[in-house]
């Protein structure tokens, strides 16, 4: 009997995930000829029917069918893809099963039928599939990972060799999100069935419930086939078919090749009555947010354009026709320049001028002079650029509600100047604002679109690859269609805190017209009242934006009830997948072994529940009696977690990455999850950066003094300012509280010898309530004097000044930095952690309040331990307590309470009469809260703090405390 070869594979980008599967039977092993009468099939035994007819082929395969199926429910797409195949042969072929697949999309199923013998897919954990398949294996199988790079797609193959006379059925099922573009969800087919089709089937079928404006056939395979496609529209339903008859598919009248080979595009939009559209169902919310009636918003926008010698010829030709094209669409309010290198840096204008005709026209004629010669230095051309944003921010002469944008266009690595990549991505990280976005331009097959993508991702951009074999000319033009129209900037989703939750990334910082926001959670299923949320954003007319949006949890069920092919589980999937993504991203950017295991663990155990493969999954292909195994992996995307970058969502101030792996460590990294029974790793160039100080969200000298009810709660102050002091020597916990007016600022802790000061700020509640009106800290300010770094936390932002930047970050993504001797770590939407010379410890936690709350507002909390670090000259409202005073509480008894009894405290020479009652700290539990039992002392704390609380105020943010 013939050797068999199985061969499962996904070709695919470098850059984004998919399948890879290598299997070989060694000649010792059963070839499908073999196993075939083992199973009680004789695979030369069948009679042929009349369905069975053959239809001409040149290599004796026949194919009796091609079935493809897709249901778009709510711009999500569940397609499926089946070939039926047969060698007619008396001797064995190959039999192929090859399809291209979007990059965006997650396959979740693979079937394979032969000759009544199925084998099915199920999704395990990489290491558990691999653990399994390695049975296999010991029989006399081998696994490998192979990968390639491809284009705007992914191939998925399957190749069978099989013996004559051998029916075959493949079945590829995926799912993926729509994205709007330019006005348009865009949903495409490769349809490539390699021969004749006895049945030829493409039905692709439309849901949206808030209706279908547009729908077209944007490319219909070939032109031959435009009068074959039909479409059927209703209001809210839409049916595209596609079946050619055997003769309609053939290139000729007599032909036996087949002309159906490209791509069926199916372009449509739906009725946008509202902005904002709230989909409930099923336990899960879908909210779209796709404005169009807005003013744009000015834009600051610099081009950066790569002259060096390898944009010789027709990458630079057609870079500057698109360039003269670009400057032509520049409206009247904008703000342009052009920066252009190689090995020098040149500037067409040394500051940005308004894109008069004049202007541009000046531009154009300095575009068409540029002669592409020399070296390639990215990092002096990009501190360039941010260089002249920053001096007209600090001149005041952007408009406040402006969008500042920079866009590289390069074909290459550095050459010239810096070449490190991670160092360039440091410098540029370093010298950017958070509103400067980057987007980049990768140009032909050999850019390191990696790198390019790392360096939009880290700068709120986004990253392109430009195909040098298609018109790159309109491919640029188009990218900049994409970011020439922004809307709104600084746009936040916010929901009711009861009933929802798992919400993904409802921050983004800029809204172009023509594209589309999505934000999804979960809903408790006992939720029986309408979802309503809040958009807030900043427009070109109305800087205080708002629209509410309100939804019925069950207006849906009728609607989807009676559509026949409706995805029933849309919004569950729709939600998991930009779940996944974002966690990929988060990962991806972690700075620590414990944050990329956290976010692994939750990546896999969604994709698994969510029957998706990704890089941490693999797709297990077994026969019914589990005899025979097959395995389909995602290849390792992230090399061992840390030789590569996703592509993800836009983020703000991402963390640093990780340091530099070594050859050994990418190639098999330690205890690492991903490559467990892997014989073979793929690598590409890595991105890596120089070793930073590992920040964590929970320092560990707060765990450490806090981990034991013995040695109590930290130093901290929080809510409607209550201070609690934890004094280990004495084992008991102090409380006070303090009453200021709005707009005082308090010193918390002041040492002069280390140069260190604390000061909070106060603000109010929005209006008294029971005669009382609460005041919280609302800003945090730290002036580190050794290291000339000031720091300011509001609930708005962080902002880090020294003498010469100025850096920001916002509550609303988590992220990391490190710089001198100071690391600071921030956890999305709940708090900070400052960090310095691995020592000192300071965690800063945020309260929110719903938007609308008619009395509360957003506050913070301060908490740090006792430390021996502080000098003898540390004082303030908490920092004279670095140096434990002696108190002793004694005679205690019943209070007008009996819940709270009544004490003698001792303390610096007085006698005071404490209470005993509960507070409450938030370091660990920001909703709830931990209950901390402490002795209570009235009076503002007279007695136990020296002085009266008002001797504490200071006059700026970050002044030190003068003690009299």
């Amino acid at each position: 009997m013939k050797r068999i070869s199985c061969l499962l594979l996904l070709l695919l980008s470098a850059e984004l995930r998919g399948f890879d599967l290598f299997i070989e039977e060694f000649p010792d092993s059963a070839d499908l000829g073999d196993l075939l009468p083992e199973l009680g099939i004789n695979h030369e035994r069948f009679t042929r029917s009349a369905d069975d007819e053959q239809v001409p082929s040149h290599d004796s395969i026949s194919l009796y069918s091609y079935k493809v199926e897709s249901t778009i429910t709510s711009h999500f797409v569940n397609t499926m893809i089946q070939s039926k195949v047969e060698n007619t042969a008396k001797y064995p072929q190959s039999l192929s099963f090859d399809i291209q697949i979007p990059k965006g999309a997650f396959i979740n199923n693979f079937t394979m039928n032969v000759n009544g013998i199925t084998f099915s897919g199920s999704i395990r954990e990489k290491s558990e599939a691999r653990n399994l398949y390695s049975k296999a294996r010991a029989r006399g199988k081998s696994a490998g990972l192979l990968r390639t790079n491809s284009l705007d797609m992914e191939n998925f193959k399957a190749e069978l060799n099989v013996p004559g006379g051998t029916k075959v059925q493949f079945e590829l099922h995926y799912q993926e999100v729509l994205q709007r573009k330019l006005g348009a969800y865009e949903h495409v087919l490769y349809l490539q069935p390699g021969r004749l089709a006895k049945h030829f089937e493409v039905d692709i079928y439309v849901l949206e419930p808030e209706g279908i404006s547009t729908i077209n056939v944007a490319s219909p395979v070939t032109k031959q086939f435009t009068n074959l496609i039909n479409i059927d529209q209703g209001e809210q339903k839409a049916h595209i078919s596609f079946k050619p008859t055997v003769d309609q598919q053939r290139e000729c009248p007599t032909c036996v090749k087949t002309a159906v080979d490209g791509r069926l595009s199916v372009k449509y939009d739906v009725k946008r009555e509202k902005s904002s559209q709230l989909q409930v169902f099923n336990g899960y919310f879908l909210h779209f947010f796709a404005p169009e009636n807005q003013p744009p918003l000015p834009k600051n926008i610099l081009f950066v354009i790569d002259v060096s010698g390898s944009m010789w010829g027709i990458k630079m030709r057609q870079t500057i026709e698109a360039m003269k094209a670009i400057l032509d669409d520049l409206r009247p309010d904008d703000q342009f320049g052009i920066v252009d290198f190689n090995h020098n840096i040149r500037c067409w204008k040394d500051e940005l001028v308004y894109a008069s005709p004049i202007e541009k026209d000046s531009a154009k004629r300095y575009v068409q002079n540029i002669q592409p010669i020399g070296g390639t230095n990215i990092n002096e051309a990009l501190l360039r650029a941010i260089f002249i944003l920053k001096e007209a921010s600090e001149q005041k002469l952007l408009d406040p509600n402006s969008v500042s944008l920079i866009v590289l266009v390069s074909d290459g690595d550095p050459t010239v100047g810096e070449l490190k990549l991670s160092k360039i991505l440091k410098n540029v990280k370093a010298n950017n604002r958070d509103e400067f976005s980057l987007h980049s331009l990768g140009i032909g097959f050999d850019v390191d679109y990696d790198f390019l993508e790392r360096l939009a991702q880290e700068n709120h951009g986004l990253a392109q690859r430009i195909f040098g074999n298609q018109d790159t000319a309109a491919q640029l033009k188009e990218f900049y269609k994409k970011v020439s129209t922004p809307l709104l900037k600084d746009i936040i989703f916010e929901y009711p805190l009861n009933g929802i939750s798992d919400v993904t990334n409802n921050h983004f910082h800029h809204y172009f017209g023509g594209d589309e926001i999505v934000v999804a959670g979960k809903v408790d299923p006992d939720k029986k009242t309408p979802i309503q949320s809040f958009i807030t954003a900043t427009s070109a007319d109305d800087v205080n934006f708002l629209i509410q949006t309100v939804a019925e949890v069950e207006a849906l069920n009728d609607f989807f009830a009676q559509s026949r092919h409706a995805f029933p589980d849309f919004a569950k999937q729709y939600w998991a997948q930009l779940t996944i993504n974002q966690l990929l991203a988060e990962r991806n950017l972690a700075t620590t072994a414990e944050a990329k295991r956290a976010l692994t663990k939750k990546i896999m155990q969604l994709s698994i529940t969510h029957h998706f493969v990704t890089p941490f999954t693999s797709l297990l292909i077994e026969s019914e009696d589990g005899k025979e195994k097959m395995l389909a992996d995602s290849p390792n995307s992230l090399k061992g977690a840390c030789c590569q970058t996703l592509a993800v969502s836009m983020k703000t101030t991402p963390p640093p990455p990780p340091p530099p792996p070594t050859k050994e460590q990418c190639q098999n990294p330690p205890g690492s999850e991903l490559n467990a029974g892997v014989t073979e790793i793929i690598t590409v160039q890595p991105i890596t950066e120089e070793p930073t100080v590992e920040p964590t969200v929970q320092p560990k000298q707060l765990k450490q003094q806090c981990k034991n009810d013995q040695n109590g709660s930290p130093n901290c102050v929080d809510n409607d300012p209550h201070f609690i002091i934890n004094l280990p020597k004495s084992q008991t916990d102090v409380c006070f509280n303090v009453d200021p007016e709005a707009g005082s600022i308090l010193n918390m802790l002041s040492d002069p010898e280390l140069g260190i000061t604390i000061n909070g700020k106060i603000v109010t509640a929005k209006k008294a309530k029971d005669g009382k009106l609460s005041t919280y800290f609302g800003t945090f300010g730290l002036y580190f004097q050794q290291l000339n770094i000031k720091i300011e936390i509001s609930t708005e932002k962080i902002t880090l000044k020294d003498a010469s930047h100025t850096r920001f970050m916002k509550w609303s993504e988590s992220s990391a930095l490190t710089y001198n001797r100071l690391a600071i770590s921030l956890k999305k939407e709940s708090n900070v952690t400052i960090t310095v010379d691995n020592d000192l410890t300071f965690l800063i936690v945020l309260h929110r309040v719903w938007k609308n709350h008619p009395i509360n507002v957003d506050f913070l909390g301060l908490y740090f331990p006792s430390s021996d670090t502080f000098s003898a000259k540390a004082h303030g409202l908490i920092g004279q307590f670095m140096k434990e005073p002696e108190v002793s509480v004694y005679d205690i008894r019943d209070g007008t309470d009996p819940e709270k009894p009544v004490a003698t405290m001792n303390v610096k020479g007085q006698q005071l009469t404490v209470t005993r009652g509960v507070q409450k700290q938030y370091q660990y539990n920001r909703t709830e809260g931990t209950k901390v039992t402490c002795w209570f002392v009235h009076n503002s704390g007279k007695g136990f703090i020296d002085g009266h609380y008002k001797d504490y105020i200071v006059p700026q943010l970050h002044s030190f405390l003068k003690l009299l």
